[in-house]
C-alpha cells in the first residue's frame, strides 16, 4: 500500500509540473495604447506609406511585452524595408506575422516591455501597392479608405489618444481633394493644413479611442497625380466604359483640357482671395456691431493691400505715422504713441521697424493673419450675412453725406470723417473721382504727413483774424480732381511699393488661414462596387485596411 500510495504521489507531482510548465507557455497580454499616431502618407507613386507611433502602458498583471503584430491592407510590399525601434532604439526582429494576414510580427527582443513598464513603439511599412480604387462616385477621382491597425479586444484596456493623418500626393490644389465620412467619435471635418513638404494634409483625432476598434478614414483626389496603373481595377466598371469610349471622340479631349485648364485659373484665383476660415463663414443669428472698419473690411474679404492702406489713414489720422517717402515706401513713428491703438495697428508699425522687404511682408502678413483671428472669435455665434449687410450700409451713409454736403468746406469734412468706411466702397475708386471731379477740396490737418511732398506752409496752420473781429480758419486747397487721384493712387503705391505682388501676398496669408476650403464628400468608405483583396472583411471604392493585430 505503501508503495502504491507513493506512486501516486509521483504521478500527482508529475502532472501538476506538466500542467504548470504548460500553463507558463500561454502568455497573457494586457495593456493599454495610451496614445497612437499614425501617419499615412500617399505616394506619388500611387502606393502608400504607413508610418505608427503606440504609447504603450504594461498592465503589471499582464506579461512581457514582447512582440506585435501589425497589420497591413494588402501583401505587395517588401518586407525587408520595413523598420521599427523601441524607445528610440532599432529593432531587427522583423517577419511575416503567423496570426495576421498581410501582417508582419514585430519581436522586441531584450527591449520587451515588463509588467508594469511603458515604452514607445514606431512601426514604418512602406510603398504599400494595390490601395487606390477608382471613387465610385466620380471616375475621375482616386479613392483611398484606409483603417489604422487595431489589437484584439483581450489584449487592450483603457482610452487610446489616436491621431490619424492624410499626407495626399504633391502638386493636389487646395480645392481639389475632399475627405470621407469621419468615423465615430472623430469630428465631423478633419484639421487640414500642409505638412512640411508642402502637401496637403488631412487629420483626424479622438482622445477617447479605442485600440481594439477598426476606424476607416477616407479622401479621394485627382487620379491624374498618380500613375494609372497604380489604381486597382474594378471588376465591372459601367462608368469607365463610357469614359473609355468618349475617349476615341480625340477632338474633344484638347477642347477638355483647356476648359479645364481655365476652370482651375479661374478656381484658384477666386481662392486666393477666400482668406477667412471655414468656421466664420457658419452661419449664426443677429448682427455683430462694433467692427472697426478695418474688421469690417476683412469680414467683407476686400483685398489686403487696400485693407493695408486703411490701416495706414488709420494711424496718420491718429497722428501715430507720418509718411516720410512715397518711392520707396516708408514711415516714421510719431511719438509718443498713443494709448488707443489697436493690436493690429501696433502690428503694422512694427513691421514697418523692418528694414528687410520680406521680413516687412512677412510681418505684415502676419498682421492680417492677426485681425483674420480675432475677427474669427468676435463672430462666432453671429451672423455673417446679417452683419455685412450692416456694415454696407454704413458704407452707403457715409457717401450720402459726402454727397449730399451743401459746400466743398463740409463736404471735405464728411470725407475725412467717414474715410475708412467709404474705402469700404467696392467702387470706391471710380466713386471718388466723381464725387471729387469738380471744386476745391479743403485737405484735411493730417495730410502732409500723408504726402510728403505737400509744401508745409502757413497755410497748413490755421490763420485767426485779429483780435477785435470774429476768428477765421484758413484751410490749405487741392484741386479736387488731384486729391482724388492721390487718394485713389494711394492703395497702387502702397501694393506696389510694401506687398508687391498681391496674389502671391494673399496666397501666403490664405496658407495659414485657410490652407483647404471646406469640401467635404458624403460618400461612406463602404462601397459594394468592387473587390478588396484585405483581411478586415473589406468592400469599398478605396479599401486600404490594416488589419487587426496585437500580442499573442
Amino acid at each position: 500500500m505503501k508503495k502504491k500510495n507513493l506512486n501516486l504521489v509521483y504521478i500527482l507531482v508529475i502532472a501538476i509540473l506538466f500542467f504548470s510548465s504548460q500553463s507558463g507557455l500561454a502568455q497573457t497580454y494586457l495593456f493599454q495604447v495610451a496614445r497612437e499616431v499614425v501617419d499615412v502618407y500617399w505616394n506619388d507613386t500611387g502606393t502608400l506609406t504607413v508610418a505608427y507611433q503606440f504609447d504603450i502602458i504594461n498592465s503589471p498583471s499582464g506579461d512581457a511585452f514582447d512582440v506585435a503584430d501589425i497589420g497591413a491592407p494588402t501583401s505587395d510590399y517588401d518586407i525587408s524595408k520595413a523598420t521599427a525601434s523601441i524607445n528610440g532604439i532599432p529593432l531587427t526582429g522583423i517577419q511575416k506575422s503567423p496570426y495576421v494576414k498581410n501582417g508582419i510580427a514585430v519581436e522586441l527582443g531584450q527591449y520587451a516591455i515588463p509588467p508594469g513598464g511603458s515604452g514607445t513603439l514606431q512601426v514604418v511599412i512602406p510603398e504599400i501597392k494595390n490601395v487606390l480604387y477608382v471613387d465610385s462616385q466620380d471616375s475621375n477621382y482616386a479613392s483611398a479608405v484606409f483603417s489604422p491597425s487595431w489589437f484584439g479586444s483581450e489584449f487592450v484596456q483603457g482610452a487610446t489618444d489616436l491621431t490619424v493623418t492624410y499626407h495626399l500626393p504633391s502638386g493636389i490644389q487646395p480645392e481639389e481633394p475632399r475627405w470621407h465620412a469621419a468615423p465615430s467619435g472623430f469630428s465631423e471635418q478633419p484639421t487640414t493644413g500642409f505638412d512640411q513638404n508642402g502637401h496637403i494634409i488631412y487629420t483626424w483625432t479622438n482622445p477617447q479611442a479605442s485600440a481594439a476598434t477598426e476606424y476607416k478614414f477616407g479622401a479621394s483626389f485627382p487620379k491624374n497625380y498618380i500613375p494609372e496603373s497604380a489604381i486597382v481595377a474594378q471588376s465591372i466598371d459601367i462608368g469607365k466604359i463610357v469614359n473609355f469610349i468618349f475617349s476615341l471622340l480625340c477632338f474633344i479631349i484638347p477642347i477638355a483640357f483647356v476648359g479645364f485648364i481655365i476652370y482651375t485659373v479661374i478656381i484658384a484665383n477666386r481662392r486666393k482671395s477666400q482668406y477667412l476660415p471655414p468656421k466664420i463663414a457658419l452661419e449664426g443669428h443677429g448682427i455683430k456691431r462694433g467692427l472697426t472698419a478695418v474688421e469690417a473690411a476683412i469680414l467683407m474679404e476686400q483685398p489686403l493691400d487696400k485693407i493695408l492702406t486703411m490701416v495706414l489713414f488709420s494711424l496718420i489720422k491718429k497722428g501715430a505715422v507720418k509718411v516720410t517717402s512715397k518711392d520707396p515706401f516708408a514711415i516714421e513713428t510719431i511719438e509718443p504713441l498713443s494709448e488707443n491703438l489697436r493690436p493690429y495697428e501696433l502690428d503694422f508699425i512694427k513691421a514697418f521697424q523692418k528694414t528687410d522687404k520680406k521680413e516687412r511682408q512677412e510681418a505684415l502678413q502676419e498682421c492680417v493673419i492677426g485681425i483674420v483671428r480675432s475677427l474669427q472669435e468676435k463672430m462666432r455665434g453671429f451672423s455673417r450675412k446679417e452683419t455685412i449687410d450692416y456694415y454696407k450700409n454704413i458704407v452707403e451713409t457715409a457717401w450720402q453725406q459726402v454727397e449730399q454736403a451743401d459746400t466743398p468746406e463740409v463736404k471735405s469734412q464728411k470725407f475725412d470723417e467717414n474715410l475708412e468706411w467709404t474705402m469700404l466702397d467696392k467702387d470706391y475708386d471710380d466713386h471718388t473721382r466723381t464725387v471729387f471731379r469738380q471744386g476745391p477740396v479743403f485737405v484735411p490737418t493730417w495730410w502732409s504727413h500723408y504726402d510728403p511732398a505737400y509744401p508745409r506752409t502757413s497755410s497748413n496752420v490755421p490763420s485767426v483774424s485779429p483780435s477785435n473781429a470774429p476768428a477765421q480758419i484758413s484751410l490749405p486747397r487741392l484741386p479736387g480732381s488731384d486729391f482724388a487721384a492721390s487718394m485713389v493712387n494711394g492703395v497702387q503705391n502702397f501694393s506696389a511699393s510694401v506687398i508687391g505682388n498681391i496674389e502671391a501676398f494673399t496666397g501666403k496669408v490664405t496658407s495659414k488661414t485657410n490652407p483647404v476650403p471646406v469640401s467635404t464628400s458624403s460618400r461612406s468608405s463602404s462601397h459594394t462596387s468592387g473587390g478588396c483583396a484585405c483581411a478586415c472583411a473589406c468592400a469599398c471604392a478605396g479599401c486600404a485596411c490594416a488589419c487587426a493585430g496585437g500580442g499573442r
